[in-house]
Parts: C-alpha cells; structure tokens; sequence
C-alpha cells in the first residue's frame, strides 16, 4: 500500500528555514575598543563527516571548520570576532570544539523542535583578514520511541537527516556519510553523490562544493540482513483459527509488539467487515521492512510466498490494508484498484472500530492533475508515484461510495458470490446448482454481481472512476442489451431465459446476446401463436418447447420443436375435422366396435405429454376409421343383408328338408292301400309309437 511516509520531508522546509535564521546570527565582530553590528563579515565552511555507529546507536558528526574574518581594519580600529552561532540537527548531544590555538568552546545556545543552536567560542580573536580552522564533534543519538522518528540508528535499520554547515549564501561546504560493511544505503531525499566503498568495506557518499549550506538537505535509509525474531500469533477469525508470524528486527521488539497487538484485535474485525471465512492453512508471515525493499511502499503483500512486508513506519491503516489482502489479492477479484479499494475501505473501517489514528489518503487538487481511470492503473511499480497517489486516494473514494450504496450485507453477498465463483445472471431454476465462472471477478463481473446481489445501479461510478474512454461504449451496449433482456423475459413469463444469452451477457458479448434476444423474441412470438392454436383445438401444449427453449442446444433444436409441435396440432386439427357426423345411420354402424375415438383421444394425450411421433400414429388411425366408417356401415349393411338372404334361404332348405324328413317318416309308416286281392288291413303291421 503506497502510503509510504518519506521521513523527514515533513520538516525539510522548517529545517531550511532554522538554518537561514540562526545562520544569520553567525557573529558580531567586535573591535579593542567596542562592538559593531556589521554582519555576515564572518564565513564559516565546513566539511562534514557523518560516521554510523550502529553499536552506539549514533551517527558520530565531525566538522571541519573553517572561520574567515572578512573585515579590514582602519586607522582606528581593528575588528576581530570572538565567537559563531552554528544551527545543527535537533536532539544533538556530546558537543566539543577544538583547534590548533587557543582554548575553544561550545554550548547550546537555544534548543527548539526543529533545531539546536550552538554558540562556537573561538578561544582567541579571529582579527581582520585572518582565518581558524576548528574542529566540531557531536552526536546524532538513536532517542527510541516512535517507529516514525527521524533518527533512528540499529544494527538492522539506520535513518537519519543529513545537514551541510557554512554561513549563508557562502559556497564550498562539503558532506560525506559512511556506514560499516554490510548495509544497503538508499537516498530518501536530497544528494549525497555515488558510492563508494572504504578500505574496510563500508559504503561512502559524498556531496562537494554545496553553494549554500542553509537549503542543503538530505535523508538517508540503509538497512542490512540482520537476525528477525520470530514470535507466532493465532487469532480466531470467524471461528477458524489465523496463524501468523511476527518477524521483526532482533534490535525493534516494539515493532513486534504493536503488530501483534493490532492484528490480534484488528483480524477478527476485518473477517466480521468482509464476512468471507478465512482459508489460509499455512502461517502467514508478517515482516518488517524498510520501503526501499517494499518498492517503496509502506507495505506489499505476496500470496505467492504467503508473507507481508511492512515498513517499520507504517501506521495502523497501512498494517490492516496489508492484512486485508488476505482476502483481496487477486483471488476474488481480479483488478488491482477492486484489491486496494477494498482492503483500504475494510481496513479504515476496522481502525476506525479499534480506534486507531491513522492517515487516510484523500483525493486533493493536487492529486487530481494525476488522475487516471482506475482501470489504467498498472501493475506496482509502472506508474509515477503522483499516479500511484491519486491511484490508492480514488480507488478508497470509490469504494467508500460503492459501500454506501450496497450496504454491509450486500457486499457480503457480492463477496461471498465471488468466493463461490458464482456468475451473474442466474436463472432461478439453477438456485440448487448455479452457473460458475473459472476466474476472480473483473470490473465488468464485478458491476453485475453488485447490480445483481443489491438491486442497485452502479454504472455512472463506473462511468465516473473506473473505464477508460475507449470502455465507455461497453457500459452503452451493455445497458441497451439489460434493457432487452428485462423485455424480453417479461414477454417469457415463467420461462427462464436461455443459458447463451445469460452466458453472452456475463461474457460481455453483447452483439451475440442482441442476437439470441432477438431470436428469443421470434421463438417466443411462435409459442403464442401454438398456444392460440392449441387452445382453439382445446389442447395444452407440452413442456418440450420450453425445456428446449431453456436448454443448452441453442434455438435450433427450441424451432425444431417449435415446427414439430405446430405439426402435431395440424394433425390432430385435420383428424379431427374428419370425424363424420353421427347423424348417419350407416356411419354408425361402420363405427360400431371402432377405436377411433380412443386412438384421437390418445393422439391428444400424446401431444400433451410431448410424444409427438405418438400423436402422428393416434391420430392417422382415427382420422382413417373416421373417414372409412360410412363405407364399413354401407359393407356391414350390405354384408347382413345377404346373410340375412342366406339365412332365409337356408331356413326355406332346412325346413323343407325337416318336411320331406317327416312325410319319408309319415310314408314309411303310412305306406298306401293295397288293392292286391287276397290282402286286408288287418294283415299290415302297425308301429303304435308312430301314433304319436
């Protein structure tokens, strides 16, 4: 998080402005027989060398001065000064002055905030035209303290201002600063020259010929691989148990001890804020740094190697930031300014509860001539700082917005949406297994999700802080394809929109999604049409038409139904204008015994249950038994006609022959009267059973 602090810059100008008011107080030359007030008579230039002792915790300043009595005596008086007013660095200590003659002095004349001032006794008269040479040493001296203090001399970390000393408006004074073997030197502010190395390994710099003393300064860094203690810390957050380890500079055990302090309180705050478990099995390593090794910020987060650097001087809010990118870093949402926007709202929201004083960076006037679409920001490290200013100010401006709009919960809910990598567009069919995405949300899914899971608009704060100029067409084409989408899904009722044009709209591919609209509103016009013809023959159209509709085959296969069903209803409409009227006799005797009537109402159970091959065979054998009854009656009548005939004829036969049965009986046993003579009836045999 680039809220780094340049140390010391604070001061650079009160710094500047000490040493042209003290400077100006360089002496009063004074004469055997009284004082003037004449001034700046007396130059003083010198050489400074600032020596680190880390084992000290101090930078040892020796100064070689030089003193310059530019006046020139007269017939009458001689001048001559006695004494100088030198400014050096606030919180100095150990003053000596010596030289070749004389018995020199030093003390503190005024000690401020922002200065000391030394009052250099020269031990003898510096007359007209004469030049002395001293020699001042004192201490820059590590107070402790705040992490944020200026000076600050360890074995792991050093950082200190560096001054040049001469008289004003007075060229030549030169600075020179080394440090012991193994330290990585970095200039914060101001020059001190190239490097170089000494006979023992150490790093020099140098800065020569300064043309004036009193508006040189420079702040310098250094740090070298020291020994980290390591301290472990485990905080609950949201019932699950966060690991971490505290690595801090073996000689900065207060640093230690903030952080853990403030994690142990601020973890379980942000995970309550974000709402989104925490799913770090490993321990997460919290380091201390210098922001030369954090590219210059106060803080870096690297989920790659699962470890948090921060800045030995950064504040509450920059620690929570980093701690926040837990959960945004690149995981849940893709875009670098959604990551700082977030973890820089989650976490001033937390400090804010904790009750921390931290610096909340701001979108000024001056940060305003930087501005960029926050979708420009690049990658750490591309951009100018007064970008990456501007940067991390808008992107916590904006999500401050975007928070105020969605609510607590509803970010939870977008939060949580893209943890599960849920998309956008959901059908309300699919709640038990919706449709996922295989990437972190960018800004584009980002906006659906936030539009989806609150029900609020976002689009003029995309418009206003986030696409480039080129994107702003997109948000167009996407409003105009939404607007549609809404229409047209009215017009489906309880159908639910198919799954390619949700799948174009989430992908942003709102040519293709117009498209499929358009055919969804064509395919939609034909269900109302076979919903009016269906009704009209007093069918109930099946589900096939809009399963296909919702289905993943696309509006091919929703046609093809969409024709087989119109199809279908043509054939049952056709078979059944061919039932015959049951006013004819012989049509009712051709359907005696017939499944017309059976095979129709299976035709039209059938079409409802969407066996639409069923519904053809149904259907043709009734409309055939139909069409064929009056001419199977005519057969039938015909057919019994002749059988009757037959049976008739058949009944004369039988009859006739059951007659000429009994009369052959009748004869037999009545056979004529003899009238052969010699013959009686008495002599004829008779069979009393016949008489019955």
């Amino acid at each position: 998080m680039r809220l780094a602090r340049r140390p010391a810059l604070r001061r650079l100008c009160l710094f500047a402005l000490a040493l042209s008011v003290a400077l100006g107080l360089v002496a009063a030359p004074a004469s055997v027989q009284d004082v003037a007030a004449a001034t700046p008579d007396l130059t003083l230039v010198g050489s400074a060398r600032y020596i680190v002792q880390p084992d000290h915790a101090r930078v040892r300043v020796v100064v070689d001065l030089r003193a310059t009595n530019h006046l020139s005596d007269t017939r009458v008086r001689r001048y001559y000064f006695d004494h100088a007013f030198l400014a050096v660095q606030p919180g100095t200590r150990a003053f000596s002055l010596t030289s070749d003659g004389g018995h020199p002095s030093v003390g503190v004349r005024q000690r401020t905030r922002d200065y000391t001032l030394l009052q250099l006794t020269f031990g003898r008269r510096l007359y007209s035209g004469k030049t002395a040479s001293f020699k001042l040493r004192f201490d820059l001296p590590d107070p402790g303290g705040a992490a944020t203090r200026d000076v600050r001399v360890g074995q792991a970390l050093v950082s200190f201002p560096v001054w040049a000393f001469a008289s004003p408006s007075t060229p030549g004074s030169t600075v020179s600063v080394v440090f012991p073997k193994g330290y990585a030197v970095t200039v914060e502010i101001g020059d001190l020259g190239s490097s170089t190395q000494d006979q023992k390994g150490g790093t020099v710099l140098r800065a020569g010929a300064i043309a004036d003393a009193t508006r040189y300064f420079a702040y310098v860094i250094a740090d070298r691989p020291g020994t980290y203690k390591a301290t472990s810390l485990s905080v609950p957050v949201g019932g699950v148990p966060a690991r971490l380890t505290i690595r801090s500079w073996a000689d900065d055990p207060a640093w230690s001890k903030r952080i853990r302090s403030l994690l142990a309180r601020g973890l379980p705050r942000l995970g309550a804020l974000i709402g989104l478990p925490w799913t770090r099995q490993q321990p997460f390593d919290i380091q201390e740094a210098v922001s030369r090794t954090t590219g210059g910020y106060a803080g870096l987060f690297d989920p790659r190697t699962a470890r948090i650097e921060i800045a030995y001087y950064a504040d509450s809010m920059v620690v929570l930031h980093e701690a926040s990118h837990v959960w945004f870093n690149g995981s849940l949402l893709a875009d670098r300014w959604a990551n700082e926007a977030f973890a820089s709202y989650y976490s001033l929201a937390a400090a804010k509860r904790l009750k921390q004083k931290v610096t909340v960076p701001v979108v000024t006037s001056a940060l305003k001539k930087a501005r960029i679409p926050l979708n420009a920001w690049g990658a750490v490290g591309r951009d100018t700082v007064a970008t990456e200013d501007y940067a991390y100010a808008a992107a916590l401006a904006l999500a401050r917005k975007i928070a105020s709009r969605a609510g607590t919960e509803g970010l939870q809910r977008v939060w949580d949406a893209a943890a599960e990598r849920t998309a956008a567009y959901q059908s309300p069919t699919e709640a038990s297994a919706p449709d996922t995405t295989n990437a972190a949300a960018d800004w584009r899914n980002l906006l659906d999700l936030l539009e989806e899971q609150t029900g609020k608009s976002y689009t003029d704060l995309w418009r206003a802080w986030i696409v480039r100029p080129t994107e702003l067409t997109q948000l167009d084409e996407r409003a105009a394809a939404r607007a549609e989408f809404v229409a047209v899904q009215a017009i489906a009722g309880d159908w639910q929109m198919p799954k390619v044009i949700r799948q174009a709209l989430r992908a942003w591919q709102f040519d293709q999604a117009t498209q499929l609209l358009g055919d969804a509103r064509e395919l939609l016009g034909r269900r109302a049409t076979l919903q009016q013809v269906a009704a009209e023959t007093g069918l109930t159209l099946p589900a096939q038409l809009e399963a296909a509709f919702e289905g993943d085959a696309g509006f091919a296969a929703a046609n093809a139904e969409a024709d087989a069903e119109a199809t279908a209803i043509e054939t049952i409409r056709v078979a059944a204008a061919s039932r015959p009227s049951a006013d004819s006799p012989l049509v009712q005797l051709g359907l005696i015994g017939s499944t017309a009537e059976a095979r129709f109402a299976a035709a039209r159970t059938a079409f409802a249950a969407g066996d639409l091959n069923r519904v053809a065979q149904e259907a043709d054998a009734a409309q055939t038994m139909w069409a064929t009854a009056e001419e199977v009656g005519r057969n039938r009548m015909l057919a019994a006609i002749g059988i009757g005939i037959i049976a008739i004829m058949g009944l004369a036969i039988l009859i006739g022959q059951v007659r000429n049965r009994r009369r052959r009986k009748f004869q037999a046993l009545h056979p004529p009267m003899a009238h052969r003579v010699g013959i009686t009836s008495a002599d004829v045999p008779v069979d009393r059973r016949s008489l019955d």
